[in-house]
């Protein structure tokens, strides 16, 4: 089963993606994306670490999620956005290398015999990307949305911290 929860910034995607997880298993696994980019970064991910309790098994992973055995497992993937911006990034902002690179890990993950309940963000509903960059990257997230949703059995739209199910 593969659960796709996305909407806008503070939406209440993260929050709303542990409960379910909880729900689903006694002991998910959560799969965080974030690359370590300096000391306020840190910070952050120090904060989500302890919003955590015993129930759950933590993994940082950067892009090669397709080494984690999801096998039997729920796990939850936080998130899509920073994830793409590993690939972005070590590819010097090439979108299509980016969007097939993520793609390929994703077809990897879904063939295993888990629940994935991976978070992403809809960034294009927001503000336009001042820079040329930022628009690439919001391609390249919006494509990637797109193939993640066509491939999930259930896609949650989180608006205002309201859970509007859009698929499934």
């Amino acid at each position: 089963m593969i659960y796709l929860i996305t909407g806008g910034e503070r939406s209440g995607k993260s929050s709303y993606a542990q409960k379910l997880a909880l729900e689903l298993s006694d002991t998910p696994i959560y799969v965080a994306t974030a690359r370590k980019w300096d000391a306020d970064f840190q910070n952050r991910i120090d904060r989500h670490q302890l919003e955590r309790d015993e129930r759950w098994t933590n993994i940082e992973k950067e892009k090669y999620l397709s080494e984690i055995d999801f096998s039997g497992k729920v796990t939850l993937i936080d998130c899509v956005t920073l994830w793409l911006t590993n690939f972005f990034i070590d590819t010097k902002n090439d979108v299509s290398l980016s969007l097939e690179e993520a793609k390929n890990e994703f077809i990897k993950i879904a063939k295993q015999e888990g629940t994935l309940i991976i978070v992403t963000n809809e960034i294009g509903m927001g503000v336009h990307a001042e820079t040329h960059i930022g628009r690439k990257f919001t391609e390249l997230q919006g494509w990637m949305n797109q193939f993640l949703a066509s491939n999930a059995d259930e896609v949650v739209l989180m608006i205002s911290g309201i859970p509007v199910k859009i698929k499934g």
